[in-house]
């Protein structure tokens, strides 16, 4: 699993991109997995935090419970032009003096879960004339571009 600067230096246009997408909106949508193992979606903002793409949740929301229990996730940028981005990791609470670093427009945030996401994959879609242009990028793999018509 690779930290977002990890990430960055490895395919910095594919970061850049992605990060944009994110950038572009206040939410997101977070998938985590209930303790029978189905998914749930939820609503979630992200923020690029130090060398992590970081996310939090009010305190004892059910998607930081599944986070806690299992932190394999997927976060989706919300859809808006330049392409749709997904990455996917696993997510790990911050807690100690690391977490009170964590704030709301500058003031401190209250109780709450912060977590950052060890990346696992990134991939941006986009259309490109008559093609669905597929950019992914997993951590010692690199990046691969798929093309379908």
């Amino acid at each position: 699993m690779a930290t977002w600067d990890a990430f960055e230096q490895e395919a910095s246009d594919l970061a850049a991109a992605i990060r944009k997408r994110f950038e572009a909106a206040k939410t997101h949508v977070l998938a985590t997995l209930r303790k029978d193992g189905s998914p749930r979606v939820s609503g979630s903002e992200v923020d690029f935090r130090g060398p992590y793409l970081s996310l939090g949740s009010m305190l004892d929301a059910r998607k930081a419970k599944d986070l806690q229990r299992d932190g394999r996730c997927a976060i989706h940028a919300h859809p808006y032009e330049g392409g749709d981005a997904k990455v996917t990791g696993v997510a790990v609470e911050v807690r100690g003096p690391e977490k009170a670093t964590y704030t709301t427009g500058g003031e401190p945030a209250g109780d709450f879960h912060a977590f950052r996401l060890d990346l696992t994959e990134a991939v941006l879609t986009a259309v490109e004339g008559d093609e669905l242009v597929v950019t992914r990028w997993r951590q010692g793999e690199g990046v691969k571009v798929f093309r379908r018509k």
